[in-house]
């Protein structure tokens, strides 16, 4: 019973030098080995005992996880504050957003390509959104100034409107000049997870901040969504492209054409909707 215990309970310090390298050795087996080579065999053993010593120690985690929030003064407001959590969330996607519009404008002028130059507009309209918005979260808190939150609403509503051309002629690009993402395999896998989950994250906050009744935390999670979206139609076509192959080209322009003109209708909803809501309640206001 002991041998078994230490078998599957071993050291904290194994289990940190066992887990990377296993999965190393997995990745390498999938990509050089084939599946019924002696080595790529022993990797997914290995991989799979790894794996078993993590999810083991999964409740563990969450405790020492709890403890380490519940300790620290930052990750605990993190957790409980939601304007601060919003302020973070607002920064550090302006900030993200800034620099990967710098580097498409960068690649726009290098290159004189239109495509970088849409691209840049893109990002540096989500940019001009999240510090408008974040200009208004560090001064007030939620509900302070509601006429305000409603006025900045509707010009992020406007705003999205207008990065919809952008979107547009992304859209075009990729569809009828074959504008593509090419990536491996195990990183458009990573890449469709990280994208999923952002996107399914991104409809949950809509619908959950709505408790709230602060046009611009609303404002906050909308342009998420959106930008969510886009990131789909990205998705869409690295994933035909790394694993459709050149057979199936009218097959990939039908797709992309059809998920494209989707979300690009879904931004338009999007920005009507806000825009006949906040003058709606406006109107109210002043009434």
């Amino acid at each position: 019973m002991n041998i078994i215990k230490k078998i599957l309970y071993p050291h904290i310090a194994v289990i940190l030098v066992l887990f990377p390298i296993s999965m190393v050795l997995m990745i390498c087996s999938l990509l050089y080995l084939g599946s019924t080579e002696i080595i790529s065999i022993i990797s997914y053993v290995f991989a799979f005992y790894s794996l078993t010593l993590v999810c083991l120690r999964i409740p563990n985690m969450i405790n020492w996880f709890k403890k380490v929030k519940a300790d620290n003064k930052y990750l605990r407001r993190l957790t409980t504050d939601t304007h601060f959590r919003i302020n973070i969330t607002l920064y550090s996607s302006l900030i993200w957003n800034i620099a990967y519009a710098l580097f498409q404008l960068c690649l726009g002028f290098y290159h004189m390509s239109f495509w970088f130059y849409s691209m840049a507009t893109y990002y540096i309209m989500l940019a001009v959104m999240r510090f408008y918005l974040v200009r208004h979260t560090t001064k007030h808190k939620a509900g302070e100034l509601f006429e305000l939150e409603l006025k900045r609403y509707n010009i992020c509503g406007w705003l999205l409107l207008f990065m919809n051309i952008a979107v547009s002629v992304i859209i075009f690009y990729i569809t009828y000049f074959g504008r593509t993402f090419y990536h491996h395999e195990v990183t458009t896998i990573t890449l469709a997870a990280y994208t999923f989950f952002t996107f399914t994250f991104s409809i949950i906050n809509f619908i959950k901040y709505r408790k709230y009744n602060s046009p611009v935390y609303l404002a906050t999670k909308a342009i998420s969504l959106v930008a969510a979206c886009v990131s789909m139609v990205t998705l869409t076509t690295t994933m035909l492209t790394t694993f459709g192959g050149e057979d199936v080209i009218e097959f990939k322009k039908i797709i992309l054409t059809f998920v494209g003109s989707v979300v690009a209708l879904f931004i338009i909803a999007i920005s009507l909707l806000i825009i006949i809501k906040t003058k709606k309640q406006l109107k109210q206001i002043k009434n």
